[in-house]
């Protein structure tokens, strides 16, 4: 009976049908948007797990959004459902559902059934008004057109006229309305305390006691209505719905003026830059309409600080710092003068640029003459097979958990293990190569930038997870013949997983690293934080430089595709000069207008002042711009702070990604160096990766037999590791940090404590390559 009543309780009672009826036979007129906002809380039906949770709900304008506190309504909004085409249906005294047709469907609970019928009765008003809008909006779309011109202030004087009448009018029946409802409601109310004062049966009081709630809720309902008649009244007077599109329409048009103004002011800051010689944008270089204008200002005419205002008015707020062309004052110097300019970087227009003048100075470059490689290596490898799988059967169970410790099928790999991405870090060895040959330390900062983020350009399609190296695996990658450098690769700790690598080259620069990786699912992406110092170290100038990676996010873990972001900020150190190079990923955002995996960075010296800008993409390119003069006090930023505002001289590029091979995507999206590194080779170490067994089959596109392999191998792994804790537990002078790790050395590698960062890291203790000449890996442990 209760589910019954507040059904019917949607409109009004049988007493009062007629007035309302009158009311609504009245000639339309046009019904402006509602302006009542109706909010509470409701319990909302989440899921099976957590039941009903208690949410904030806003009803305003036709939409009902929710947020799960009052706090959130201004920035985050949880949900929201249109009423115009939703359905409103009551389950009991207190639950009642909201639907769409399908795709949107809130299940909610009111604390008391009052509440629920005033949550009901102001849902179907919304909805009621919503509908009537949306039909009247269709209905008028076509007759917005402007009158002619002869007629038009006639036309606007008449229909002003009309809409007035029938406000008019539409006001006094629903004057009448209100009045025949407050004379019945308090009638009803008069003749319910009368009944209450009889003194009848028990059955009888239970009757009169429901009674009195049901005039309770038409009480309710009535006042929503009076309500509902006293805001049309105001919002009749003041507005109508062809004014309001009137004045959208004007808006409209005052944003695309504006919009246009900031372009033209644009255009005419860049023509204005041209002609007096700067460069800002290519195509305005050479522009013959410009050559005839006026006298080039001077350098101290007060327009050119106009010029840059208007030029930064019309920047976007999204970076740290700003940067505009330089002053034609430094392109315009004697020979001598430009010279000494760049005599350190050769970044002047009529000078080289980095990449010409590192290598014209580097005639065994593999960019100067081309190297023929000793031994052929493979361009392919298997296509990888479409298995399917649902990744979210299996992560379910592990949400919070380290990533190590998830038992992960094959299917979700890639044929690689993480000592091969470590490897990988020198894809674009040739930076460190030119880094070599500078001499400013300044210069060779950028390229040491540029090469930290190159290391990232491989992952942006990588959405493969590598292969957890065993304990004690190691991999090589020898390129000594074809690029001048090799490198050595161990699994020093199982967990936290943790790797070294040391990579040395015969042309001047030694790079290593410890990288252990802390990795949390967190049900909608995976992050993967890289812990440990990378080190890079030139043996001509002895510059030392270090720096940490930035945070891996792989998104659309559970739902939709997977993709991959790299996010944070990277501090690169010199620290025999203390020059430094902040670098900033930023983060991609789907309401972000800048370019997506955007990295900016600052090169400055020891006493903070700026030298170079860089700016790119970490899966593209890199440039590098020379700072000529920098000011404090452009344009505020998000946080309030003033801009530093930097002039620069044209940007030259960096490093650019090298494009990937003919097929990638069905190879792992691998670049040309991936490609080979899994590729077998003789006399490499047992322990190598190239000869681990799951990892081989996986590649041949045998995952079942991967699947088992790999299962086989981990088994191994942890019988290896209750060895070593039995052994432990038997020493009389067990590891003063104990765990089973501690009691593991690794083979080519010695713990120490870092004397450059004060922090313990694995540093390559040599003897690997003497063994590999002798044939000699008697000492390596069997781990496959």
């Amino acid at each position: 009976m209760l589910s019954r009543w507040g059904t019917t309780q949607l409109g009004p009672p049988s007493d009062t049908v007629k007035p309302r009826a009158v009311v609504m036979s009245e000639p339309k007129a046009p019904t402006p948007a509602p302006g009542d906002t109706y909010k509470g809380w409701l319990f909302k039906w989440t899921n099976y797990i957590k039941g009903y949770q208690r949410r904030w709900f806003v009803l305003s304008n036709g939409l009902l959004s929710y947020y799960r506190t009052q706090a959130e309504m201004g920035h985050t909004c949880r949900g929201t459902i249109n009423l115009a085409t939703a359905n409103i249906a009551v389950e009991d005294s207190c639950n009642f559902v909201i639907s769409n047709g399908g795709t949107q469907t809130y299940h909610l609970k009111a604390s008391s059934e009052v509440e629920r019928q005033r949550w009901i009765t102001a849902l179907e008003l919304a909805k009621a008004k919503a509908f009537r809008m949306q039909a009247e909006s269709d209905d008028s779309g076509d007759d917005s057109s402007p009158p002619a011109a002869g007629q038009g202030a006639g036309s606007r004087n008449s229909e002003v006229q009309s809409t007035l009448r029938t406000l008019g009018s539409k006001v006094e029946d629903l004057s009448t309305c209100n009045d025949l409802i407050a004379k019945h409601g308090s009638a009803l109310q008069r003749s319910l305390s009368e009944l209450e004062g009889v003194r009848l049966g028990g059955e009888t009081s239970e009757k009169i006691r429901q009674v009195t709630e049901r005039a309770t809720l038409f009480r309710i309902t009535s006042n929503a209505m009076i309500n509902a008649c006293r805001d049309f009244l105001s919002l009749a007077q003041a507005h109508s719905k062809r004014w309001q599109k009137a004045l959208q329409a004007e808006r409209e048009q005052r944003v695309r003026l504006e919009e246009t103004l900031e372009q033209l002011a644009k255009q005419h800051n860049h023509l204005e830059r041209a002609f007096r010689g700067a460069t800002v944008l290519p195509a305005s270089q050479s522009n013959p309409a410009i050559d005839s204008k006026g006298p080039v200002p001077g350098k101290g005419d007060v327009s050119d600080e106009d010029e840059e205002n208007e030029f930064f008015d019309a920047c976007e707020d999204v970076q740290e710092f700003i940067t505009v062309p330089a002053d034609p004052k430094y392109h315009r110097r004697s020979g001598s003068n430009v010279s000494g300019i760049s005599s350190e970087l050769g970044m002047d227009d009529g000078t080289t640029s980095l990449d010409e003048q590192s290598l014209a100075s580097n005639p065994e470059s593999p960019q100067s003459q081309e190297v023929v490689p000793v031994r052929k290596r493979r361009t392919r490898i298997p296509d990888k097979p479409n298995y399917s799988l649902n990744l979210w059967s299996i992560m379910k169970n592990c949400i919070g958990k380290e990533l190590s410790k998830i038992p992960m099928p094959v299917n979700f790999n890639e044929p690689l293990s993480m000592l091969q991405r470590l490897s990988e870090d020198l894809e674009y060895y040739e930076l460190l190569d030119r880094g070599a040959k500078c001499q400013s330390s300044l210069e060779q900062m950028c390229y040491v930038a540029a090469f930290t983020v190159s290391s990232y350009s491989t992952t942006v399609h990588r959405t493969g997870k590598p292969f957890n190296p065993l304990l004690g695996e190691t991999f090589e990658l020898d390129r000594v013949q074809e690029s001048g450098y090799r490198s050595i690769c161990e699994q020093v700790s199982h967990h936290p997983p943790a790797a070294a690598h040391h990579a040395i080259s015969e042309r001047g620069w030694t790079l290593r690293q410890e990288i252990a990786l802390a990795s949390k699912f967190r049900g909608k992406y995976l992050s993967i934080m890289p812990l440990g110092s990378i080190h890079c170290i030139f043996e001509k100038s002895n510059n030392h430089y270090t720096w940490k990676k930035v945070t891996t996010t792989v998104h659309n873990i559970i739902v939709g595709k997977l993709w991959i972001d790299q996010s944070g900020e990277i501090d690169v150190v010199n620290h025999r000069t203390g020059d430094r190079c902040h670098l900033k990923f930023a983060p991609y955002s789907y309401f972000s207008r800048d370019v997506a995996r955007k990295v900016t960075g600052v090169v400055t010296d020891k006493d903070g002042k700026a030298h170079y800008v860089l700016s790119g993409t970490w899966d593209e390119k890199m440039e590098c711009s020379r700072v000529m003069q920098s000011t404090r006090g452009g344009e505020n930023g998000a946080d309030g702070r003033q801009k530093t505002v930097y002039q620069t001289l044209k940007a030259k590029e960096l490093w650019k990604k090298t494009p990937l091979p003919e097929g990638a995507e069905n190879m792992y999206y691998f670049s040309t160096l991936a490609l080979t590194l899994n590729e077998t080779e003789e006399g490499i170490a047992p322990t190598d990766s190239r000869r681990r067994p799951d990892q081989r089959l996986m590649e041949q596109g045998r995952w079942e037999e991967a699947n088992a392999e790999k299962q086989r191998l981990e088994e191994k792994q942890r019988t290896a590791r209750r060895e070593r804790e039995r052994e432990a537990n038997r020493s009389a002078n067990p590891a003063e940090e104990g765990g089973h790790q501690d009691n593991y050395k690794p083979m080519w590698f010695e713990r120490q404590v870092d004397p450059m960062t004060g922090e313990p890291t694995h540093i390559y203790s040599g003897g690997y390559w003497e063994a590999k000449e002798q044939g000699s890996w008697d000492s390596c442990p069997d781990i496959f």
